[in-house]
């Protein structure tokens, strides 16, 4: 199973709007536990994808993540923290390191996604798996070539 659970309420870049919101934290919790029912499912293979997250959610899951990976590891010259928590599978491993290529762009190309303006889309476009790390997830982990 790859598993690419909602992050919302999880990830450490939204911790500020738990302390601004009170109503955020029951969503918290039922966000970690979903995480925890996908890290515990009895499957011998399983990875999940979510960003890094606050220290409220890894309380709860109670397992540290595996691996962090950037695009830049996979072809794209951006970065993005992606972790992964791995069971049965090994690290993904890079396929086309391209940081040289992404320390020489301007910042807001670099980390694009961080930067994108507020629109009714911007979550789903800063959810979206680089083309290169799904293809060395479906080529690692998947037998796929």
């Amino acid at each position: 199973m790859i598993a690419h659970p909602p992050c919302t309420y999880l990830t450490n870049s939204g911790v500020s709007w738990l302390h601004k919101d009170i109503k955020r934290w029951p969503m918290l919790f039922d966000g970690a536990e979903f995480f925890k029912k996908l890290l515990n499912a009895p499957i011998p293979k399983i990875a999940i994808e979510n960003p890094i997250m606050h220290k409220y959610a890894k309380a709860i899951i109670g397992v540290e993540k595996t691996q962090i990976i950037q695009p830049w590891q996979f072809g794209h010259p951006e970065s993005k923290a992606t972790c992964f928590w791995l069971k049965g599978l090994d690290p993904l491993k890079e396929t086309n390191n391209v940081k040289e290529q992404f320390l020489k762009r301007d910042k807001k190309q670099a980390q694009r996604l961080h930067y994108l303006p507020p629109s009714p889309d911007r979550w789903k476009i800063r959810s979206t798996t680089f083309k290169g790390i799904a293809e060395a997830m479906a080529q690692q982990w998947g037998g796929i070539k």
